[in-house]
């Protein structure tokens, strides 16, 4: 499964577990989709967010502003400076500003944050290992860790995680940034819940946060992208009953390109369809129309299926982002969908992924 130039490496950072304590920088991404990363880090693991940095909010509670139900409220302070009375250990860069590049005014934040002791998280395309202006700040201990930088060695794809034993379960969307991510990491929880041996691969920047390791699969030259990801799956296999494989993008988006590699290099047995309630047209492109789900549930499987050649994986359910609604009318919402479908339909965030698990198992 390895390259010819050397061993491939599993995409992580020898000093990050995962387990530190964040703080986030979150500049003006409160009521943004590109916050959805500082967003997701207080929603799946507010134990470990100890301060958001966000200067428009300062002062506000996180809880009242995004509706997440945390059991304690997670602070909002200006800068990076004010974060450190609560004693973070490392800056997790929350906000991902168009292009991906840093922005000239958080780089204040991002020196007061490594001279207070602070190592970085850091998922934009920027680079920031070797920075002038951080480097020479860095203890021992300390580490800058630039996420969506591609792994050495990568293989290419041959299919070969069709072969494997494990379930191999891969979120698809209607859209980007429908909550893929989110859904994922809901069934993967209650499948451990449930004492299965699970894995979940991250495939972006803010899984990767959350895991401690997984494949940066926008930042990986697509001649690799389906190796890289059928890699993961088949080293998570080896320990692994079953593994819940972030997506990525959407085939029905014209500027998406990672689904097909996920398809390919997952080569999956179950693939659950992400739907956004209410979503009828596409966020950056509203001249598309979502069509029918049912529709779209026949696309994923005669794509996944590529006329035979790959594993025939069926939707086995649809996990619905509800958010906006209340509880009953997303209960509604859910029944409604698998009526038109089908298929069994929930909020996996908002209730839980026992049901849909079950319908995988």
């Amino acid at each position: 499964m390895s390259s010819l130039d050397g061993e491939y490496r599993v995409p992580s950072h020898p000093k990050y577990t995962a387990t530190e304590s964040l703080a986030v920088l979150f500049h003006g991404g409160m009521h943004s989709v590109n916050g959805k990363t500082g967003l997701a880090l207080a929603r799946f693991a507010p134990e470990r967010v100890k301060v958001m940095i966000d200067s428009e909010s300062a002062g506000q509670s996180l809880k009242a502003l995004t509706g997440i139900p945390l059991e304690h409220d997670i602070p909002i302070v200006a800068t990076a400076q004010e974060a450190l009375r609560h004693q973070p250990e490392v800056l997790a860069i929350g906000i991902a500003p168009s292009g991906g590049k840093l922005p000239v005014a958080w780089q204040n934040d991002l020196v007061a944050a490594v001279k207070g002791g602070m190592s970085i998280l850091n998922g934009l395309h920027t680079r920031l290992e070797g920075h002038p202006e951080l480097t020479p700040h860095l203890g021992d201990k300390q580490f800058i860790w630039d996420i969506r930088v591609e792994p050495a060695n990568l293989p290419i794809g041959s299919g070969a995680a069709r072969l494997l034993n494990c379930q191999r379960v891969l979120f698809v969307g209607t859209d980007m940034a429908v909550g893929k991510m989110s859904a994922a990491i809901a069934l993967h929880r209650a499948a451990k819940n449930r004492g299965l041996r699970s894995k979940f691969i991250a495939t972006g920047q803010t899984g990767i946060m959350l895991e401690g390791d997984g494949i940066p699969l926008d930042g990986i030259r697509i001649d690799f992208a389906s190796g890289s990801v059928q890699q993961e799956v088949v080293t998570a296999a080896q320990t692994h009953e079953i593994v819940f494989v972030e997506g990525q993008g959407s085939l029905l988006n014209p500027a998406s390109t990672a689904t097909l590699p996920l398809l390919r290099g997952t080569q999956p047995t179950h693939l659950i369809l992400v739907h956004k309630a209410a979503f009828t047209h596409l966020k950056d492109f509203p001249w598309i129309t979502v069509p029918p789900l049912k529709e779209v549930v026949t696309m994923y499987e005669t794509v996944v299926r590529a006329a035979g050649a790959f594993y025939p994986a069926k939707v086995a359910g649809i996990a619905l982002n509800s958010i906006g609604l209340t509880d009953a009318e997303a209960a509604y919402e859910c029944a409604r969908i698998t009526a038109e479908t089908g298929l069994p339909c929930q909020d996996v965030v908002r209730f839980g992924g026992q049901g849909l698990l079950s319908a995988i198992r």
